[in-house]
């Protein structure tokens, strides 16, 4: 276990985001592949496509957690204004943070989502929110262990059953 540190995402880091957000959709299909999209094969391109959309984006925040040269983690949130379908005021929204799994458990994760929640703080955010999968019981601690508390379950149904 190397240094970690942490910054600003930039175009160079794009594979290694591609790679670490194909996983955290394969992760999450393995948890319930009826709730969370299977990953099309070419998931690693169009997530870096996505991100590297958002690293000029100024509500955007993109870090990386850099270890031995390597990238091995990182998150992205953005400031969100009122939300009234999830009954929410301005917020900051953690939308993604994923450790790549060799990696994890060693501090990663927690040195993330700090500077997230710093430069989400320091953008004005009254308040983070964040979505983990029910099943994802380890990003479920850090979370609770830095602060974080319950406010919403979602709850999934499947209409092909309806009325069996």
């Amino acid at each position: 276990m190397g240094r970690i540190a942490i910054r600003p995402a930039v175009a160079a880091d794009l594979q290694a985001i591609g790679g670490l957000g194909a996983s955290l959709v394969a992760e999450h299909h393995e948890f319930d592949p009826l709730r969370f999209l299977a990953a099309p094969t070419d998931i690693a391109a169009r997530y870096a496509h996505f991100i590297g959309g958002k690293l000029d984006d100024a509500a955007a925040i993109i870090l990386v957690a850099e270890q031995a040269g390597q990238v091995v983690g990182y998150t992205y949130a953005s400031l969100e204004g009122f939300d009234f379908m999830a009954l929410r005021g301005p917020a900051g929204a953690i939308q993604d943070l994923i450790v790549d799994e060799g990696s994890r458990r060693q501090g990663v994760g927690r040195a993330l989502l700090e500077a997230v929640l710093s430069e989400l703080a320091a953008k004005g955010a009254p308040r983070v929110v964040l979505s983990t999968a029910q099943r994802n019981v380890g990003a479920q601690a850090l979370f609770e262990r830095e602060g974080f508390r319950r406010t919403m379950i979602e709850m999934t149904r499947e209409l092909d059953s309806v009325g069996r």
